[in-house]
């Protein structure tokens, strides 16, 4: 199939499970979707063992491989849905809670990357299936960062107090760029079977030079489409400004191997609110808004409605299950710590809502991103049991603990003046 079939059935698709969600089900938009998809995916598997000669499994599988998940996601789609979530983010606020986004993001990343891999490596060798220490510290890297993606479209729905609505999203944001950095690092060290060979002096160095590179490249790209949208008052070039912005921004990120996702985001913080405020009529501020927000409905659905689809070509075996649910609790463990040490460290200094313990961990929610990254690791032996855990954290966190966030906010949270509840 040609590239614009394979759009055309995608789009028809998710617009059938839309409408069908909507009208039926009522479930969250996206979740909806994931569920509809990863459905109709286990249907098609039954059915190809029930009546293997048929064809239709098989052209199915065919057209979905044709898709590059990973690269599709982390050099195509990602660029844009980060932009639209960012243009959201009130500066002022995320200015406030700088400290404990920042603390979240990068030492949150690290422990949770740490107790991770002990967990996992303890239980490969529990159901007798042996995962080096390398790998398990490899799966604790691309599976912590929590997913702006999924993150941003279920914060939509949950209904939770301002400040601990930006210690989320603000997180989910900037976290990935650290996830990436650990993940790639991580990852050459285990291709090369040296499991001594991390040079922790070396990953800072490399988080650094990604992070605070790519933030100077997202306030530079995104200061000089702020002085064009200024110079005129037009929301159709305008709304081209923005796109180019994103394409442009990504890709001078990737050429200069800095963080193209953190770059998007600083530029998208900056247009979202200076560029907003002054540089933007009315008018162009509604469009501009509108047609973003349109944008991130149109690519969350695509990516969901992949996840979904993705179980037609993963092929898992039903060996890894007891290793893949193993990893659910190991995860939402390494998530509990890592939120309960990022918040008592900022404790003395910085005031948390109630119920931001529980509320954060249960809202650490694992998406596209992940599976991206567990794609995107070569044909190791350790390749599918760690491809089975990820796909069985990202579908509990967005199914079960999407779906339940807004009752967990319920029970811990609350909209009056801050507290810290542990």
């Amino acid at each position: 199939m040609s590239l614009f079939e394979i759009i055309a059935g995608l789009l028809v698709l998710t617009a059938l499970f839309a409408w069908l969600n909507h009208r039926v089900i009522g479930l969250p938009h996206n979740v909806g979707l994931l569920v509809m998809a990863f459905a109709a995916s286990l249907v098609l598997v039954g059915l190809e063992l029930m009546v293997p000669e048929t064809p239709i499994f098989a052209e199915l599988t065919d057209t979905i491989q044709e898709i590059d998940f990973s690269e599709t996601l982390l050099h195509g789609m990602l660029g844009f849905l980060l932009f639209a979530g960012a243009l959201q983010v009130d500066l002022g606020l995320l200015k406030d809670r700088a400290w404990a986004v920042g603390l979240m993001a990068t030492l949150g990343v690290v422990i949770s990357t740490i107790i991770i891999a002990v967990g996992v490596w303890y239980a490969g060798t529990l159901v007798g299936l042996p995962i080096s220490f390398a790998w398990a510290l490899v799966f604790g890297a691309l599976i912590s960062p929590t997913d702006p993606i999924a993150v941003l479209a279920i914060l939509k729905h949950a209904g939770v107090p301002k400040t601990l609505e930006m210690d989320m999203a603000g997180e989910s944001l900037f976290n990935d760029g650290v996830g990436v950095v650990l993940f790639t690092i991580l990852l050459a060290a285990a291709v090369s079977g040296d499991q001594n060979g991390i040079d922790f002096l070396e990953l800072g160095r490399l988080f650094f030079a990604e992070a605070l590179g790519g933030a100077a490249l997202g306030l530079a790209t995104g200061y000089i489409s702020y002085l064009a949208m200024r110079q005129i008052d037009d929301y159709p070039i305008e709304i081209i400004i923005s796109l180019a912005l994103v394409m442009a921004t990504y890709a001078i990120a990737e050429h200069l191997h800095i963080s193209g996702p953190i770059a998007v985001v600083t530029a998208g913080v900056l247009i979202g609110n200076r560029g907003a405020a002054i540089a933007m009529s009315e008018t162009t501020r509604r469009h501009l808004f509108d047609f973003w927000t349109v944008i991130d409905e149109i690519l969350n659905s695509l990516l969901f409605l992949l996840i979904g689809l993705e179980v037609l070509v993963l092929k898992f075996d039903a060996a890894f299950a007891p290793f893949a649910g193993l990893a659910v609790p190991i995860v939402l463990f390494g998530r509990l710590m890592a939120v309960t040490i990022s918040v008592f460290a900022l404790k003395a200094w910085e005031e948390f809502a109630k119920g931001t313990i529980p509320i954060l961990t249960w809202g650490g929610v694992r998406g596209g991103i992940s599976v991206a990254l567990a794609l995107s690791i070569p044909n190791v032996d350790e390749k599918p049991a760690l491809l089975a855990a990820t796909y069985c954290v990202a579908l509990f966190t967005i199914l079960v603990q999407g779906l339940t966030l807004p009752t967990v906010i319920r029970w811990f949270g609350t909209e009056e003046q801050p507290e810290l509840k542990v």
